[in-house]
């Protein structure tokens, strides 16, 4: 390590003025001074050379970098040092000390007699009356000399520091713990004067009949968690491995659509061979849903039923008095159930029906498929039949062997069975499909009825025309020659309407194009102004009312915007 005596620039100046020589400024060190230094510091990090020195005597590490090691120049100092790398006094906090906290539990006494410089209203020390907190007196205690307060503590200002202010110790008296000592050795003097009293009853007594119940939990720390390995003394808790001679949960089936196998926990809750009858492990679910647990749930839940409407029942606690009551509700609940279905029977009748074989075995067949084995006993689990839909299906009626809709013909549904088109009807069999019933549709007979009704009202108005023709032929060529005149004028002055009418439309809109192109201009200037003022002294626009624009304002906006990309806008 390096240590160049680094000196402050007043300290030099200092130097210069005392001394006459002007050859007396620090010299730059020449080469062999380096190299000196260099073997020297290598020296100290192997060992060979003593460690630098600081000012108190202690030694400091050669292999401490420069960059550490040395002090900076306004520092001071005149050899090497690690001072400046410590904490220093006058910008380190001055905490208060251990023994010093908040007094609890102070009680100050009253004073009797007023003193000098006191609360002129209440008597207390630590106040003036500008600051008493009591309420005003007709007397106060400087005059009246009576019902003095007494002083209010005040709790010491504590500068703690971040061990302090955790400290869970801090402000505890040892004397406390006296208490507690005292409060066992009287229970000790107890046990003692009960002994002796046995003793004097029944001196064949032995000392192990007396300290049969004395400590139940002396051998608490023995008894080893199911699952678990405890070590009393040295307090480490050692979960058990699986033993090595037995298969692995993830082994046992090698499927990846099998049961889940979770490496973390090492728990795979479903079965994972659910196809075989009997297995060596059937999953944690299986030990969970067996046994007493369902039985453990439900009295868990009845007692939480019960206790909401009022019992005072708790499983672990009177798990007797609990199992009592269950066992009488259940009683209970089964007699109510049996009396309302044997009054509904004896209301109403049909106990006979109840009585009926399931309907598997009523119509010997159903849709579930079930393997056997050869020797007839079931392969696997029964498949679950999912329900087809909500509504009841294959319903067969009116001697039907198909239901509606299974026959369909020119737009028209029907039965399979007898091709009938009528629903509800009654199966006729082979012999309905000879002869078909078509359903009367009321919409196609009203349109034909319409059809033939036109047809006739036709046919009658020909007829009158060709007996009328002959005499009516001599009056229709007078009749067209004023006819064609009159509808020559008509048709010249509808011509000259439109003509006005047009010209009129064209006159509005020019007149509405001027209206739109002056409120652009002036909206135009207005947003000028708008810009050139004051933003502070600009007004709202709350007020202004949002309409769609019309096409001439539209058309006025194209015209009147401007168009900064266009190169010819400013020749306008």
């Amino acid at each position: 390590m390096a240590t160049n005596a680094r000196f402050a620039v007043s300290q030099i100046l200092r130097n210069k003025d005392d001394t006459v020589e002007e050859d007396d400024e620090p010299k730059k060190k020449s080469r062999e001074d380096w190299r000196k230094a260099k073997e020297l510091e290598e020296a100290r990090k192997a060992g060979t050379a003593p460690a630098a020195v600081d000012e108190t005597g202690k030694d400091i590490n050669p292999h401490i970098p420069q960059y550490i090691s040395s002090a900076p120049w306004y520092y001071g100092t005149a050899g090497p040092t690690l001072k400046h790398q410590r904490p220093q006094e006058d910008r380190e906090g001055q905490f208060t000390k251990l023994e010093t906290y908040y007094n609890k539990g102070v009680s100050s006494s009253a004073a009797t007699k007023y003193r000098k410089g006191a609360c002129e209203n209440c008597g207390a020390m630590t106040h003036v009356k500008k600051d008493c907190l009591e309420r005003p007196r007709k007397i106060g205690a400087k005059f009246s000399n009576a019902g003095i307060a007494p002083d209010e503590f005040g709790q010491p200002d504590l500068n703690l520091s971040y061990d302090g202010k955790r400290d869970r110790w801090n402000g505890y008296d040892p004397a406390q713990h006296k208490a507690i000592i005292e409060e066992y050795q009287k229970v000790e003097e107890a046990k003692r004067e009960l002994r002796a009293k046995r003793l004097e009853q029944d001196p064949t007594a032995t000392e192990e009949d007396e300290l049969e119940g004395e400590d139940e939990d002396k051998y608490v720390d023995e008894v080893d968690m199911p699952g678990t390995k405890v070590d009393s003394k040295q307090r480490i808790t050692v979960r058990n491995l699986r033993i090595r001679e037995d298969t692995a949960k993830y082994l046992r089936n090698l499927d990846i659509n099998s049961a889940y196998y979770d490496p973390k926990t090492r728990s795979m809750r479903d079965n994972p061979i659910p196809e075989a009858a009997e297995s060596e492990y059937a999953g944690e679910n299986f030990v969970r849903f067996t046994g007493d647990t369902r039985s453990h749930a439900t009295a868990q839940l009845f007692a939480w039923e019960a206790h909401s409407k009022g019992l005072d029942v708790h499983l672990l606690a009177e798990p007797t008095k609990l199992q009592m009551l269950q066992r009488q509700y259940e009683e209970k609940k089964d007699q109510f159930k049996t009396q309302v279905k044997q009054s509904v029977l004896d209301k109403y009748g049909g106990e006979e029906h109840l009585k009926a074989p399931p309907r598997e075995l009523l119509l010997a067949q159903s849709e579930v498929f079930v393997q056997y084995n050869r020797d007839g006993t079931r392969a696997g689990a029964a498949e679950k039949q999912l329900a087809k839909s909500k509504y009841e299906e294959d319903v067969l009626i009116n001697n039907h062997t198909s239901i509606w809709g299974s026959f369909w013909r020119e737009g028209q549904w029907g039965y399979k069975c007898c091709h009938s088109f009528i629903k509800m009807s009654y199966c006729v069999g082979e012999a309905g499909k000879s002869v078909v019933l078509d359903v009367p549709d009321t919409q196609k007979l009203a349109l034909k009825h319409e059809k033939k009704a036109e047809k006739s009202e036709k046919s009658s108005s020909s007829s009158d025309s060709s007996s009328d023709s002959s005499s009516s032929d001599s009056e229709r060529d007078t009749r067209t020659k004023t006819e064609k005149k009159s509808k020559k004028k008509k048709n010249k002055k509808k011509a000259k309407k439109k003509k006005k009418k047009e010209l009129k439309k064209g006159k509005r809109e020019e007149d509405k194009l001027k209206k739109a192109l002056e409120m652009e201009e002036r909206k135009q200037k207005h947003a000028d102004y708008l810009l050139s003022v004051d933003e502070r002294k600009r007004p709202y626009n709350s007020m202004l009312q949002v309409k769609e624009p019309t096409e001439e304002e539209m058309e006025a906006y194209m015209m009147k915007r401007r168009r900064d990309e266009d190169p010819m806008s400013q020749f306008m």
